[in-house]
């Protein structure tokens, strides 16, 4: 391990490869493992069992693995444990960034700045999680995703495939707002193919927006979009339709 820095902590169980490379500070936990290529930065923490693959970069003062904290009866709870933290091949995570236990990212994504990814969570290929942003537990986000700078995306929330969240977005799982029995299932927001949303825009519990729809800055949706539909306002209504010329296979 001659990239290892003589101040970082790699533990005699840890299974980290010839080439990688470990900056003053880190800590690489027992049964960690850190593929070839990869770069762990000064001050970052890669817990126990998490998987590392070849070329990822993982900047400063990262924690990866971290177990949640739950206070008694959270949503979040599933009495189950978690499988370990899963980094595909070329993942960046950016400083002070954290990435729980039970996640997957996903090649090629890039984890921003102070961004957090909640347990049970996966994160598709070539995806962007934006700084300060945070991707609740137990919610799928799919390929070529991108979450601009300080979004929420709720717990079970469903994002497919080329979707665009402009930044300060918030989405949300629970009319009741926490009054409601244990074990009733909260409702994330289902998005589809190439759907986007303007900055400040507000989604309802369980609402479903189409594919290639269009929601316009600052709207409040509280019902579902239908595909290309553009909406606007508070309540969000439909205004036109997307043309043709807007559809992602015109801008891929």
């Amino acid at each position: 391990m001659s990239g290892m820095s003589s101040d970082a902590r790699v533990a005699p169980e840890a299974d980290v490869a010839a080439d990688a490379v470990a900056e003053p500070g880190a800590v690489i936990h027992d049964g960690a493992v850190v593929g070839p290529g990869s770069r762990i930065g000064s001050g970052s923490v890669v817990h126990s069992g998490v998987e590392i693959a070849a070329g990822c970069t993982i900047e400063d003062l990262v924690v990866l693995g971290k177990r949640p904290r739950l206070r008694a009866g959270s949503s979040a709870a599933r009495g189950e444990e978690l499988s370990p933290l899963v980094l595909e091949e070329g993942v960046t995570v950016c400083c002070g960034a954290v990435v729980y236990a039970g996640s997957r990212i996903g090649a090629g994504a890039i984890v921003g700045d102070q961004a957090q990814v909640r347990e049970r969570a996966s994160i598709g290929s070539g995806s962007v999680v934006g700084r300060a942003s945070c991707v609740d537990f137990d919610t799928r986000v799919g390929n070529r995703v991108l979450i601009q700078t300080g979004v929420y995306v709720t717990g079970g929330s469903v994002v497919e495939d080329d979707v665009f969240l402009g930044p300060g977005v918030v989405t949300t799982n629970d009319h009741s707002m926490g009054r409601h029995p244990r074990d009733e299932r909260l409702r994330g927001p289902v998005f589809r193919r190439a759907w986007r949303v303007g900055g400040g825009a507000v989604i309802l519990p369980g609402v479903e927006i189409g594919e290639e729809a269009f929601v316009a800055a600052g709207s409040v949706v509280t019902r579902d979009v239908a595909p290309r539909d553009v909406v606007m306002g508070n309540p969000a209504r439909v205004v036109r339709q997307v043309p043709d010329g807007d559809l992602i296979e015109r801008w891929q």
